[in-house]
């Protein structure tokens, strides 16, 4: 999340989301490489994971915001004063 220049928390967007599943695809499926200590298909898991719960927020954050405010305008009839 981040603060708007409002000062009100947003939250970061689907782009980063997506990001981190594509990323976390890549390491788990398509990486054969292996570093000491560190199993890349794991880090791959973690972060589709953190993708997908990353995209449902802001999914859930952007289906309430369209939920905002009612605006109601006045509608002014001018009507012939002689009718």
């Amino acid at each position: 999340m981040r603060r708007s220049r409002s000062g009100h928390l947003t939250v970061v967007g689907v782009g980063p989301s997506i990001f981190l599943i594509a990323a976390g695809a890549i390491l788990k499926f398509a990486v054969t490489d292996s570093i000491s200590g560190i199993q890349l298909a794991t880090v791959g898991v973690i972060l589709m994971i953190v993708g997908i719960l990353g995209l449902a927020v802001s999914m859930m954050f952007l289906a309430r915001a369209d939920r905002g405010a009612v605006v109601t305008r006045d509608r002014v009839v001018e009507r012939d004063p002689y009718i």
